[in-house]
């Protein structure tokens, strides 16, 4: 197996910090790279072939041959790239969110070898990675996981650990994107479908998303009342089922949409969400509360007050429109 990537490994430095741990660590007593985490899970099993590949702050290609030599040693590759707090940290904007420096090339320089490749993100923001995720089948997104990172990665990759998160933030295909937010307004029709020219508008990566090594189907919401008074109360529930051959967990997520509201309202926002275990073909029930606090708007007088009309509820694995079931509910 290679591991290649300018954040595959960190030794200790002599003061400061690890660039790893995103720079407000300290220097802590110990960090395990990802390196260091394959290393001890596959023992004397597996040969590791490592190269850096290339430096995370630096435009020269001088070791790339050497990560494509591993590469093609190698009957798989671990690929880890992202950020350091080097190119990433507080009060440091960039001009755009790619990969800095010349790890995008190192990508294609490896995906080109023909090597079944996962990429290992290490990383503090969302990155414009559109070369990644339209030719590598697997991203393991990790930030920056503290000083056992690297165990924590080798147990997701050898599959002792089924991962089950979400993003909590939206991944934008270009910088001129952003703000890029699931809390989207109606535009200026009113549809929420304004485009930017020649690009995609949609994220690469929305708000909520997440795989793992199963897969999960949902079924069609159902409201205990369909119609409630603006101080009532009822719940809308989903069934969700493990449709592949792991035990899994599922982050349920549901949104609110006020339909026609006195003030200006977003297109749905998060309103509330669970996180469930499932076996392979277990079918279990989520359920949510639709009250006050999942209904109330402050409106023009700064009131937090319930408004009659209909809300479209949207329940399912993310924020992506085709990840959602809806189900409309009347208030009186």
């Amino acid at each position: 197996m290679a591991v290649i990537g300018p954040n595959a490994h960190e030794e200790r430095p002599k003061k400061g910090t690890y660039k790893l741990l995103g720079g407000y660590s300290g220097l802590p007593p110990y960090y395990v790279s990802v390196l260091d985490g394959l290393k001890k899970k596959v023992g004397e099993n597996v040969k590791i072939n490592y190269a850096k590949g290339c430096n995370i702050d630096s435009f020269s290609k001088e070791g790339f041959p050497e990560a494509i030599s591993a590469a093609k040693k190698s009957d798989a590759v671990v690929l880890v790239v992202g950020s350091s707090h080097k190119t990433c940290g507080e009060g440091g904007d960039r001009a755009d969110l790619d990969l800095y420096g010349v790890q995008n090339e190192l990508v294609e320089a490896i995906h080109k070898t023909g090597k079944p490749v996962i990429v290992v993100l290490v990383n503090g923001r969302p990155l414009s990675i559109n070369y990644i995720a339209e030719n590598i089948p697997s991203v393991l997104e990790t930030w920056y996981g503290g000083m056992r990172a690297g165990d924590a990665v080798a147990n997701v990759l050898f599959g002792d650990v089924n991962p089950g998160g979400k993003l909590t933030m939206s991944f934008p295909r270009d910088v001129g994107q952003l703000p890029v937010t699931y809390l989207e307004r109606p535009d200026f029709i009113g549809s929420g479908k304004g485009k930017y020219r020649f690009s995609d508008k949609s994220p690469l990566f929305p708000f909520g998303y997440g795989l793992s090594y199963t897969t999960f189907k949902y079924g069609e919401p159902k409201l205990e009342k369909t119609s409630i008074n603006t101080d009532g109360t009822t719940a809308v529930s989903i069934e969700v089922t493990n449709t592949g051959k792991l035990a899994g967990d599922e982050v349920v997520q549901m949104y609110v949409r006020d339909d026609y509201a006195s003030v200006g309202r977003y297109l749905k926002m998060l309103k509330g969400f669970k996180r469930i275990t499932l076996k392979p073909g277990e079918t279990k029930t989520v359920s949510f509360k639709l009250g006050f606090d999942e209904l109330s708007i402050l409106n023009q007088e700064l009131k937090k007050v319930v408004e009659p009309g209909t809300f479209t509820i949207s329940v399912g694995a993310s924020s992506k429109v085709e990840d959602l079931k809806i189900i409309s509910l009347t208030v009186n």
